[in-house]
């Protein structure tokens, strides 16, 4: 078992990779009376569209990922929640574009449940009439997020700038997509995925590492598996241009909504070089559109935005995109202010002095964070997965320079690559209908 000390913010991970190739991550925290354990496969809602084990190339119905998530909770003999529930645990677990995670939290019974998550997990069970069942009952969930106004303005912003690229797909896939699904694809897809070298495991909390790691161990030790499977996937090549400049639709709103989101041209990055860049544009958002900004101030006063405005920037390996937006009486104003004073903020370059009260914050943010066992068991998988450490943020956020800002800036508020999405309110009869 690896021991790595990061001096600045005063944490330890405790690292192994097992015979079975699963990576194991343990981070105590002395003092904490609740433990989090993640079990996460490099695997989403992006991934439909693959090559097996036995060189056959498959593409598989969207939104399997996150049904074979929903499935996983079922056994033969056995209710996983209650079991969870019995001992004391909270049980979960979500699909995202590029991962799928199980979880749970306790503050007692540590070894009983992290054997549960483990066990369960690796334990798949499927038949045509669960299968069946499940359908429905996704069905219905698909339905409802059809119909909630901030998940499609989301949605069909990422519909707008992506051309090709699966991250425009629903996460749960549509009606029609998962009325596809097997229980033979749900084992290809679990077979090709969910194999431990293709997984990781981050346990962090109030627990004695070593006694840990070797239950860990003495788990995996007693489970057969087959040779790892070389995971092929395979994407189309996303051109650079947005798909489309704007994409509206009418859903029962008090105020419209609007998100503005402009893609990133180029992609590619990994490691440090990832990091960076992720942190210096979350910096250059903060700067331009924090609560504290002049264009946060003059958007506020002209009663262009509500409390509900926000903004975040997702950096993957594959691509990046910045979103922000929010409840709006006048999206057409909103957009083209925020388009004129992105220009100016490019001619004036940053201020020296919003930048490093910046970085105080984020920085001062960051640790607060580190407090929390939530904080960084939701955080350090998502690292660790785009080749990066959560405990490298502050070193790399102190090494940012307001040049780096600035450049950063020119080459992201790229106003070609922006791409608009707006809900506005359905008409008063579709309104009474609904």
């Amino acid at each position: 078992m690896q021991t790595t000390y990061f001096e600045q913010v005063n944490e330890t991970v405790y690292h192994e990779v097992l015979a079975n190739g699963l990576k194991v991550y343990l981070v105590p925290k002395q003092g904490f009376s609740k433990t989090y354990a993640v079990f996460t496969t490099r695997y989403g809602s992006i991934d439909s569209h693959f090559r097996t084990k036995s060189g056959e190339t498959i593409h598989v119905p969207d939104g399997i990922a996150h049904f074979l998530e929903h499935k996983m909770f079922e056994k033969k003999d056995r209710d996983v929640m209650h079991e969870f529930s019995k001992n004391g645990a909270s049980c979960n677990a979500f699909t995202s574009f590029n991962r799928t995670a199980y979880l749970f939290s306790c503050t007692d019974n540590l070894d009983s449940n992290l054997n549960l998550l483990l066990d369960y997990v690796q334990e798949p069970y499927f038949t045509d009439a669960s299968v069946e069942k499940e359908k429905g009952i996704i069905g219905q969930e698909i339905t409802m997020y059809d119909d909630n106004p901030d998940w499609k303005v989301y949605m069909n912003l990422l519909k707008a700038m992506y051309q090709e690229y699966p991250i425009k797909i629903e996460i749960a896939g549509t009606i029609e997509s998962i009325s596809k699904i097997t229980k033979e694809y749900l084992y290809q897809c679990y077979e090709t995925f969910y194999h431990p070298a293709n997984m990781l495991l981050l346990v962090v909390g109030s627990f004695e590492p070593e006694s840990v790691m070797k239950l860990i161990r003495e788990n995996q030790g007693a489970k057969e598996f087959s040779p790892a499977p070389q995971i092929s996937r395979l994407f189309p090549e996303e051109p650079p241009a947005v798909a489309r400049q704007a994409i509206e639709i009418n859903l029962a709103v008090g105020l419209p909504k609007c998100l503005i989101g402009i893609k990133e041209r180029d992609n590619g990055l990994s490691g440090q070089e990832l990091l960076k860049r992720d942190l210096t544009t979350k910096l250059l958002l903060d700067i331009v559109f924090g609560s504290s900004s002049e264009l946060y101030e003059k958007l506020y006063d002209s009663e262009l935005i509500t409390e509900t405005f926000d903004y975040d920037y997702s950096c993957e390996q594959d691509y990046a995109y910045s979103i922000f937006g929010g409840d709006t009486p006048d999206p057409e104003k909103l957009v083209d202010t925020i388009r004129q004073e992105l220009e100016a903020y490019k001619q004036r370059g940053v201020d020296q002095a919003d930048f490093e009260r910046a970085k105080r914050k984020k920085i001062g943010q960051f640790m607060r964070g580190l407090n929390s066992v939530e904080f960084i068991a939701n955080q350090f998988t998502n690292y660790k997965f785009n080749g990066n450490d959560l405990f490298n943020v502050v070193p790399t956020l102190e090494s940012i320079t307001r040049e780096d800002v600035e450049q950063r800036m020119n080459e992201h508020f790229q106003l070609d690559q922006m791409a608009v999405s707006i809900v506005r309110s359905a008409p008063q009869q579709e309104q009474t209908k609904a």
